[in-house]
Formats: structure tokens, C-alpha cells, sequence
């Protein structure tokens, strides 16, 4: 009778576990989604204007975030392509590329933080526009973009963390396909061994699509007349 309560604890405990690797999992995948579409937004938008005088008048200029520094914007790239390796590498791969992640959110919050104060992109504009080198601009004014951009680096920074804590419970994109072909193979090593032809796969009906899924699923050849064939081998 007291072995029952026992048991309960050691079923909950792996179901716990992973209901709380496909949280952080769902959790990571947005906020690094978000945050590369708010860093890649925010960064095209206009985050400093000012004027230039220009033959006795004022001509209004302005420069995006792009024009400021294309860091924020090139680091949002690095990120989303690390966020969709995590589940293409493992182990210390994994570990990698989730610092590569963490690393990007990082780095695309400072350039825009830093970015936010830099009137050079403008300074060049009014010497282009006006063909002196020593030419301002002038009544400068700056938008809240450059904080929008890395308020979204900041989400790819806790994507990053997050991939990094609980990175190492998430699956991997072809560990299903790995498991079974490593299954296949083990059988029939093991049916050889022991000198017998081992279990023969179902007959394929090939008028019946889910029949030669299943087949293509087991490692097998449903296109081969002579029967199903394991492709593993």
C-alpha cells in the first residue's frame, strides 16, 4: 500500500522537467524572434534630424539608425541565425552558439545605446550637402528609436540566457531521425550475429501514402520490387 505514494513523486518529477524545457524553449524562440524583428525595425527608422544652413537657408537633414552605426542591425541577423542553430547542434555546439546568441543581444543594446548621442552621421551629411568639410549641423534633435533598438537586443541578450540554462534539456532537429536509424542498424547487427534474418518489415501497400511513410519512417526502400528493404545498412 505505500508503494503507490512513492512512485507518484518519480512519475511527476520527468513531467515537470519537461513541461519546463518546452516553456523556456516556447519562451526563448519568441523573445529572440521579437527582439530581432524590433532591433531590424527600429534600426531602419530615423533616429537623429537636424537642419544645415545652405545659401542663406536652412535645408532639414536626417540619419536612421542605419546610417548611425549598422551594428545593432547586423548583430539582430547573427542572432536569428544562432537561434534556429541551437537546435541543429548539441552538447558543447550547443553551448556555443548559445553564447553566440547572448553575445549578439549584448552587443546590438550597446551600439545602440552609444549610438544614441552620435551626431557624426548627420555631420557628414552637412558637409556633403553643402561641399564644406567644416560645415554642422545644427538644431539637433534626437527620436526614442535608438532605445526601441535596444530594448529589442536586450530580448535577443535574455533568449541567449535562457538557451544557455536550459539549452542542454531542448531537442535537436534530427535527433529523431538519428534514434531511429541508429535502431534499425542495432537490429539488424544484432539479427546477423545471431544468424537468423531477424523480423521481417510489414508488406508496403504502395496505393496507401501512410503505408509507405511508415516504410520510409522504419528505413526501408518501398520502391524496391523485390520487398522492403532497409536502407540503414
Amino acid at each position: 500500500m505505500s508503494a503507490a505514494p512513492e512512485s507518484q513523486p518519480r512519475t511527476a518529477a520527468p513531467a515537470a522537467d519537461a513541461k519546463s524545457s518546452r516553456r523556456s524553449l516556447a519562451v526563448a524562440l519568441l523573445l529572440g524572434a521579437v527582439g530581432a524583428a524590433v532591433v531590424l525595425i527600429a534600426s531602419g527608422q530615423t533616429w537623429a534630424q537636424g537642419t544645415v544652413a545652405v545659401g542663406g537657408g536652412t535645408l532639414p537633414l536626417r540619419a536612421d539608425g542605419r546610417d548611425v552605426t549598422g551594428v545593432p542591425a547586423a548583430l539582430a541577423i547573427v542572432g536569428l541565425a544562432a537561434l534556429v542553430a541551437v537546435f541543429a547542434v548539441r552538447k558543447a555546439g550547443r553551448l556555443l552558439v548559445s553564447a553566440l546568441l547572448t553575445l549578439s543581444g549584448a552587443g546590438a543594446a550597446v551600439a545602440a545605446v552609444l549610438g544614441a548621442s552620435d551626431s557624426a552621421a548627420l555631420d557628414e551629411q552637412a558637409a556633403r550637402t553643402t561641399g564644406d568639410a567644416a560645415a554642422t549641423i545644427d538644431a539637433l534633435s534626437r527620436t526614442a528609436w535608438p532605445y526601441v533598438t535596444a530594448a529589442g537586443g536586450a530580448l535577443i541578450l535574455l533568449a541567449g540566457l535562457l538557451a544557455l540554462r536550459f539549452g542542454p534539456r531542448w531537442p535537436a532537429m534530427s535527433g529523431r531521425y538519428e534514434r531511429t536509424g541508429g535502431t534499425a542498424a542495432g537490429a539488424t547487427g544484432r539479427a546477423g550475429r545471431r544468424g537468423g534474418p531477424g523480423r521481417r518489415a510489414p508488406a508496403v501497400d504502395p496505393d496507401r501514402p501512410e503505408d509507405l511513410w511508415k516504410a520510409l519512417d522504419r528505413g526501408e526502400d518501398p520502391t524496391d520490387p523485390a520487398g522492403p528493404t532497409d536502407t540503414t545498412r
